[in-house]
């Protein structure tokens, strides 16, 4: 993959030290072990599911040629060797019937809480695009991933990848406590899962 790979790629930053990453194409649906660089195993299997057809905009200019049809944003489910199975899923474009049923089998779910509301950004900055333009389900409002998924109560539920602007961050704020009392937490810096 060439979005990944050479000194001119977005990702050049991660190469700066030899052998410090090393890349792997990856597929939906297709299952993969996690390995160190020195190729040894973690014991994590995961499996690549596509969410999208669309790039991101970071990755605009660095697109490969060749992506299969839905695959320029996947979400990735994660196996420990306990059997025990999170998702992590930072940008989610559409809330599927199919990504619902997935999701309620799992452990734990690391999911897209980038912004409260849909104009997030133009209420801000007078401009701009709407969260679902840039490929993200709002948290917030009816169509918003809290209340559509309000029947999901298996898996621990974590929001994840949340802008500086999204008002649920405000502990003392509504949407925290709409998101605390739908029994959801906010992941922090640092966070550690244990399986």
């Amino acid at each position: 993959m060439e979005l990944l790979r050479g000194g001119n790629s977005m990702f050049a930053m991660l190469n700066r030290v030899p052998d410090q990453v090393r890349w792997n194409v990856i597929r939906g649906g297709e299952p993969f072990s996690l390995e160190s660089v020195a190729g040894e195993g973690s014991g994590i299997e995961c499996r690549a599911v596509a969410l999208s057809s669309r790039h991101p905009a970071y990755a605009a200019g660095h697109r490969p040629a060749a992506t299969p049809s839905g695959e320029a944003v996947l979400g990735l489910i994660l196996t420990a060797p306990s059997g025990a199975k999170v998702g992590f899923f930072p940008q989610v474009p559409a809330l599927t019937a199919e990504l619902r049923s997935l999701w309620a089998s799992l452990d734990c779910l690391l999911l897209d809480g980038t912004f409260w509301c849909d104009d997030e950004l133009i209420q801000l900055q007078g401009s701009g695009q709407s969260a679902r333009d840039m490929g993200h389900v709002p948290v917030g409002g009816e169509d918003g991933s809290l209340h559509q998924l309000g029947g999901l109560t298996r898996p621990r539920r974590m929001y994840i990848h949340i802008n500086n602007t999204n008002p649920m961050l405000n502990e003392a704020g509504a949407e925290f406590h709409a998101v605390r009392a739908a029994g959801w937490e906010l992941a922090e810096d640092g966070c550690h899962l244990t399986f």
